[in-house]
């Protein structure tokens, strides 16, 4: 018996049955927008690293805001820039800190329009640049940074925001926040953990984005990028201590910590596409080496192939726009 021949082009033949027989899509609505606000600023700032990133003054990341829930985004992470620093990084739990102030602009401005999320970590607000609370001899004190993560999870609370993410990678820290969240009466306030957490190279950009005064590393708290089974130890870890969604961090060179979570647990995953990915991109595009818009979406379809059913993304604006226009 003969077989006939099997022509796995047919199926590539043009746009409409590549469409049909597409097996990974990436949705608007799967997507989330990290925005930084500036204390102090008048007028948004460049970000000289991230091109077509800002830093918002107050005024310019509500109209940010309301333009990503018109392009359809999932949700908007928020991150704060100080304009002072001290070491326990108390203006993160300040009710009038820059980042509890601009959750309570955002949510004002687009209500439950979209997921506001909030980063629930110190690094932004000491004036040693680590994510925790130092002990005297400089090292970050575990237990005591958790105190400190409890207090600045209420207080975002109170600011209205709808999922904190907290990404020091300190021993404990979901529980922690779980804990201070329920006992004030936020039991709804969902938890993203940042549960992978990489001492990747690929942060620079956010840095400069951040103004981080670091020196040094994070390795000591932070993951070794060699290792995966360590990342499902703390995905399992993060899940029973309370968390509603995990998260890898960084993505793309990560698609298989990525994939390993995905099949390890039933919450949502997210992975986040870092500054130093998108930096790389829009460098090349900007030297006319790689076509941008395939680029950037063929990103964002590897880390939905590889399990993340949501990313977070500087290009979340822009790719959710062209999206919905193909589709």
């Amino acid at each position: 018996m003969s077989f006939p021949e099997i022509r796995p082009r047919r199926l590539r033949r043009n746009a409409a049955i590549r469409r049909l027989v597409s097996e990974t899509r990436v949705d608007p609505a799967e997507l989330v927008v990290p925005m930084f606000v500036k204390e102090g600023l008048t007028e948004p700032r460049a970000i000289s690293s991230l091109p077509g990133v800002l830093q918002h003054s107050r005024e310019s990341l509500r109209k940010a805001a309301a333009e990503a829930v018109q392009a359809g985004v999932g949700g908007i992470m928020l991150f704060g820039v100080p304009e002072q620093r001290d070491p326990t990084g108390s203006g993160g739990v300040d009710p009038n800190g820059i980042l509890n102030v601009a959750i309570r602009d955002v949510v004002a401005e687009v209500g439950d329009a979209t997921v506001v999320m909030s980063d629930l970590c110190l690094d932004e607000f000491t004036s040693h640049g680590h994510c925790g609370v130092l002990t005297p001899d400089g090292e970050v004190d575990n237990d005591a940074t958790l105190a400190a993560y409890a207090e600045m999870a209420v207080a975002q609370a109170a600011a209205g925001v709808g999922m904190v993410g907290p990404s020091g990678m300190m021993d404990g820290q979901v529980g922690a926040v779980r804990r201070a969240l329920d006992a004030a009466g936020y039991q709804d306030v969902a938890v993203l953990a940042y549960a992978a957490k990489y001492a990747s190279a690929f942060f620079g950009p956010f840095r400069e984005a951040v103004e981080s005064a670091l020196e040094g590393d994070r390795r000591t708290y932070q993951q070794d990028p060699a290792n995966l089974r360590e990342s499902l130890r703390e995905v399992a870890l993060d899940v029973a201590e309370g968390a509603d969604l995990v998260m890898v961090k960084p993505a793309l060179p990560y698609l298989d910590v990525v994939s390993a979570v995905r099949a390890a647990v039933d919450v949502p995953v997210a992975a986040y596409q870092v500054s130093g990915e998108y930096a790389m991109v829009e460098a090349a595009a900007a030297n006319g080496w790689i076509d941008r818009e395939r680029v950037m979406l063929e990103t964002l379809t590897s880390i939905k192939r590889a399990g993340a059913q949501i990313i977070l993304t500087y290009w979340a604006v822009e790719a959710a726009q062209i999206l919905r226009e193909r589709h």
